[in-house]
């Protein structure tokens, strides 16, 4: 894919784009926001196969599962937060999606449903629908103060 011709050039190095030529132009903004949506599909699609799928296929850290749900919860939370720029609906959603998630495990043949699993997992959404949140507004903000 070739970058728009209008695009600001750096004048010292011209082969590199400024961060403000690539935040400004609204073609590769939207261009990245639909590689995000295409990504989405096979990040839900890993999040089931991992919550669902065998024990030792879930990825663990050396730091704990209560870490391992909270981080990874944020970080799709997130993930998706920025395809789709509605933390509010995402965030309830996923809540939703990791307590049934961790309410199928209880069909699974090697592993049981834990509640404090979803409160660690929710922690970890409710904390990311916060970041979008507050930098949606402050986007908006100074949006609205450069007009």
């Amino acid at each position: 894919m070739s970058l728009p011709a209008v695009l600001d050039r750096s004048p010292s190095r011209p082969h590199y784009i400024t961060l403000r030529a690539i935040a400004g132009n609204p073609d590769l903004k939207g261009c990245l926001r639909t590689w995000a949506k295409v990504c989405t599909v096979p990040i839900a699609v890993l999040l089931v196969i991992a919550a669902l799928g065998p024990a030792k296929w879930v990825p663990r850290t050396e730091l704990g599962w209560q870490f391992d749900h909270f981080i990874g919860y944020f970080g799709i939370t997130l993930f998706f937060c920025f395809a789709w720029p509605r933390p509010l609906v995402i965030g309830g959603t996923f809540m939703a999606l990791a307590a049934l998630l961790e309410g199928l495990q209880a069909f699974t043949p090697d592993r049981t449903a834990y509640l404090p699993a979803v409160f660690y997992g929710a922690g970890g959404v409710f904390a990311a629908v916060l970041v979008a949140f507050v930098f949606t507004r402050a986007w908006r903000l100074h949006a609205l103060r450069s007009v």
